[in-house]
């Protein structure tokens, strides 16, 4: 790092690592492959924190984060995620993203690659901001072209499958977007097994739009501060 990070800054790139590290553990996520960011602070002007690129996570250190800013530079002994286009790009466009989950998850990502978004087989996609979890089209990884493309599938959605590619998941903080990450890929495993059978039934929208109301006042404990809760 340039400078001594504050002790708030340090606990969040720790945060950040054991995140990506949590996501190996549980098969989202293999070797360098995804990347995770958030926010420094709730003031955008803080920029965020980001990981480096080709470095695998059992070896990443505090020192190896890169902080980003939202004109697009970087500081940090390593270059930002191949990825990081779309990571500034959702930063940029939705203040309510506060952490930013990529996997390449084994069930999203076969998904993906069929082109098929998530619809509404079960009633938990409405965690999800509506009624389905779409997929968008494919680009190359890296490209202005790829985060052009997220951006509109993540539309009113917290979640979308990446074209032949992998699962993106936006969050509040670290701990939900996890929470919802494995969510999201429980989701496509339940749906890709419903679809070896037949078509699963499609919950209206009007139901859709029961659960997210329900949702809504569900209770901030369990929801925010332990996954779904539901």
């Amino acid at each position: 790092m340039s400078s001594s990070p504050s002790p708030s800054e340090l606990t969040l790139r720790r945060q950040l690592i054991a995140t990506c590290r949590e996501l190996e553990r549980r098969g989202l996520n293999q070797g360098t492959s995804g990347n995770v960011s958030v926010r420094l602070s709730a003031n955008p002007d803080d920029g965020f924190l980001l990981t480096p690129t080709a470095l695998a996570y059992d070896v990443m250190q505090p020192e190896d984060i890169v902080h980003m800013r939202l004109d697009g530079s970087h500081s940090g002994p390593r270059p930002p995620s191949s990825e990081w286009r779309f990571h500034l790009d959702i930063m940029r466009a939705r203040p309510d993203a506060h952490a930013i989950i990529h996997t390449h998850s084994a069930y999203s990502t076969s998904l993906a690659c069929l082109r098929r978004g998530i619809p509404a087989f079960h009633y938990l996609i409405a965690l999800f901001g509506g009624n389905s979890i779409r997929c968008s089209d494919y680009a190359t990884y890296g490209t202005q072209e790829l985060s052009n493309h997220v951006l509109q599938a993540l539309t009113d959605r917290t979640a979308a499958l990446m074209g032949n590619h992998g699962l993106i998941v936006l969050g509040p903080n670290l701990e939900r977007a996890l929470a919802m990450t494995v969510e999201a890929e429980t989701l496509a495993m339940m749906y890709w097994r419903a679809i070896q059978v037949g078509e699963p039934v499609i919950l209206p929208d009007d139901e859709i739009a029961r659960v997210r109301a329900k949702i809504a006042t569900y209770g901030s404990y369990g929801a925010e501060k332990h996954g779904t809760g539901l």
